[in-house]
Parts: structure tokens; C-alpha cells; sequence
């Protein structure tokens, strides 16, 4: 599989135009406070040898990911990668998730995410730099507290607003980008940089997500704005 069908129904737009006046109320980017947050994409949620929840669309996002990681740069944004892992401190923590699976589907997570096996490592043809950041997550949303230091390190750069990228669509990065915005980043979903189970799965969780929350743009959409800003203050 590639991507996903990335297309928002016009009725969506159109509640969102008469919620925010405007289909892209983010628009307008400021590259030096722009961050992308490149969500868990390792062999654990790309390989089915070694992973325990192997997404089909995963892997084609990858190239959209790194020309976006690309631009990013570039411009003068930032570039963060999140690793999920799971550990003894974080199953204690978070046990709820834990009473939920069966015993093969614990054992199976903790084969695939912890720190130190191959389905914990990086997909291997994604382009991280050395300039960029990674990140541990212990929890579906990089945000909530017990989850990672990643606010922590967008406000001590400046960063205002954040693009997520990455795996699942419908689960860490929706959960991710929720609490982003809750905490007052602008946020963005970047709909052909996300993969989920199904298109189905993928487009629902787009949807609600523009609905309510925040902007969905295609990754040519932000290197548009980008470049754009680039421009005007070369100008």
C-alpha cells in the first residue's frame, strides 16, 4: 500500500469555513516556530516480523516525511522524532492499558517497544539528522504529563506550532495533536503524513480532528507556506 485517499468532503470544509472563516485557520506558517513531531515510526508498527502492530500504509509515508523533515530545516524549523517504548516503570504507571490486552498481546507490545529490540528502533530509510531531536514516549499522546519532556523542549526552543506526522493516525497522533492543541500549540495534521489500519480509520480521525481541533493540510500545502514565509523575509 502507499497513502492514504487524503480527500475531505466538501461538507467538512464547509463546516469548518463557517466555524473559522477560513478552510486553513494555519495557514500562514512562521518557519523559525514551526516544529514537525514525527510520531512512532519504528519497526515495531512497520514490520511484522518484529512488530506487534504492523501498519500497511506506514511505509509510504515515509518519503513525504522526509522531504517535509526537508523543508523543515530549511526554513528554519525544528525536526522531532518520537520513539514509543514501554518499560516496567511505564506498564505500573499506565496498567489500564495493560488490563485491556490479552496476555499475548502484552507480550507481543513488550517484544516490539522496548528500548533496546529491533522493533524499537527507527524505521531505517527515515532521514533523521543529527540537528534533530529524539524524543521518548511512554504514553499515546507525546503530550500528557508522564508521557515525554517533548513541551517541555518545544517551549525552550520557541516553537508555537507543531505539524504531526507519523503512526497511527487515529491513535498516538491523534492523541498527540489533541493535547497539543489543548495546550495552546497550533496544530496541524498532516494528512497524507499520517497512516492509520484502514482509510477509513485514517479519514475518520482527520475529519474530527479538522472539526474540532485543528488545521488538516497536505504536506505540499506546508512547504508551500513555508517557502512563502521564506520569501517575505528575504524580501
Amino acid at each position: 500500500m502507499t497513502i492514504h485517499d487524503i480527500t475531505i468532503p466538501e461538507a467538512i470544509i464547509n463546516r469548518v469555513v463557517a466555524r473559522c472563516g477560513t478552510p486553513h485557520p494555519f495557514a500562514k506558517l512562521d518557519p523559525s516556530r514551526t516544529a514537525l513531531i514525527v510520531i512512532d515510526m519504528q519497526n515495531g508498527y512497520m514490520r511484522a516480523d518484529v512488530g506487534h502492530s504492523c501498519v500497511p500504509y506506514a511505509v509510504g509515508i515515509v518519503p513525504v516525511i522526509n522531504r517535509l523533515a526537508a523543508s523543515l530545516r530549511r526554513s528554519g524549523g525544528g525536526v522531532f522524532w518520537i520513539q514509543n517504548a514501554s518499560d516496567e516503570r511505564s506498564r505500573e504507571e499506565w496498567s489500564v492499558l495493560e488490563e485491556q490486552a490479552s496476555p499475548a498481546r502484552r507480550a507481543a507490545r513488550i517484544r516490539s517497544i522496548s528500548p533496546g529490540t529491533e522493533g524499537h528502533a527507527f524505521w531505517p530509510d527515515l532521514d533523521i539528522r543529527d540537528e534533530d531531536q529524539v524524543v521518548p514516549k511512554y504514553r499515546y499522546s507525546a503530550f500528557i504529563p508522564g508521557a515525554s519532556d517533548l513541551e517541555e523542549r518545544l517551549r525552550q526552543a520557541g516553537y508555537d506550532t507543531v505539524l504531526i506526522a507519523g503512526t497511527l493516525t487515529n491513535v498516538c497522533c491523534e492523541s498527540s495533536a489533541r493535547d497539543a492543541m489543548m495546550l495552546n500549540f497550533r496544530t496541524i495534521m498532516i494528512s497524507d503524513a499520517n497512516a492509520a489500519m484502514t482509510d477509513e480509520e485514517h479519514k475518520a480521525s482527520l475529519i474530527n480532528f479538522y472539526l474540532f481541533f485543528g488545521d488538516v493540510q497536505t504536506a505540499s500545502q506546508i512547504e508551500a507556506a513555508l517557502e512563502e514565509a521564506v520569501s517575505a523575509d528575504a524580501a
